[in-house]
């Protein structure tokens, strides 16, 4: 719904701090000055809706509101969610021609048939349910002995409902390849396409924040973090890197964004491909 020019309530520059500081402190998310605009515009219902005056008093309610409800809404708003498959397909390329196989091959040599792959900041869904059906492709009927599951995380609940449900448009899976799309899409009417059944059960979808500790018991081999560092700050993607190289396996590989970069002073990880690096063992270039 949109709302008239003259009924937009106003973000004056004190409160346009305080929801920033806000966002800053619990999600990493860095909203410079040019963001102001799209607050404004992205909060306009959530206030009018739930019969705030001011953003002032909508700070004031997300403070005070110990069910984090409000909180929860804020970052489903504020939160930018854009994916495709495939996209930016050189990663899939690198994934399937080297770097699962590389992958494959080690697990084998130790015995183990366990597949540890994470994707923060999944958004709608399609970059894990892609890189599900190319391990399904690369591994044919030898899948099923595997334990090659994936965990999918993301900040909104919004999005991660999307993900869960697994309905895209036709035109969105136009770019996956005719004979992957052909074995793993089914038309579900209303122009949209629908995931098998058998690619939906091995992704494990959970809402979690960056900025929080990591829980986890086992390393990952890869993590694919693409296209969420852009919206922090250096200091906050520098800790974050730092993070994902305590649990990433030795030799293991971090996915970013192409118009991402980890710095060409860090000494944790070595350039592979662009966006591509390596986990170096003993933090020495």
């Amino acid at each position: 719904m949109e709302i008239p020019a003259n009924d937009t309530i106003a973000l004056s520059s004190e409160e346009f701090k305080l929801l920033r500081d806000l966002v800053y402190e619990r999600f990493g998310i860095n909203l410079t000055e040019a963001k102001r605009d799209l607050v404004v515009s992205r909060l306009q219902n959530v206030l009018q809706l739930q019969s705030f005056d001011s953003f002032k008093s909508y700070y004031q309610y997300l403070i005070t509101d110990r069910t984090n409800q409000g909180l929860n809404e804020l970052i489903n708003h504020i939160s930018t969610n854009f994916s495709y498959f495939y996209r930016e397909n050189a990663h899939f390329d690198f994934f399937s021609r080297q770097a699962l196989p590389q992958l494959i091959e080690k697990l084998r040599h130790r015995n183990s048939y366990d597949i540890r792959l994470w994707t923060a900041g999944c958004s709608t869904g399609e970059e894990p349910y892609m890189l599900i059906m190319l391990m399904m492709e690369h591994l044919g009927l030898d899948y099923g002995n595997w334990d090659a599951g994936l965990l999918a995380t993301d900040i909104s609940e919004r999005v991660l409902k999307t993900a869960a449900k697994a309905l895209y448009p036709l035109d969105r899976i136009e770019r996956v390849p005719a004979h992957i799309r052909q074995r793993y899409f089914k038309t579900a009417g209303n122009g949209m396409a629908a995931m098998s059944s058998k690619v939906k059960e091995n992704i494990t979808l959970r809402r979690f924040n960056l900025m929080n500790p990591f829980p986890f018991k086992k390393p990952f081999q890869m993590i694919f973090c693409r296209n969420v560092m852009i919206y922090f700050d250096k200091p906050t993607r520098d800790k974050l890197i730092k993070r994902f190289h305590q649990v990433l396996e030795p030799g293991g590989y971090l996915f970013i964004g192409h118009s991402e970069s980890l710095g060409r002073t860090q000494k944790l990880y070595k350039y592979v491909i662009p966006a591509c690096y390596q986990k170096i063992d003993d933090g020495k270039a």
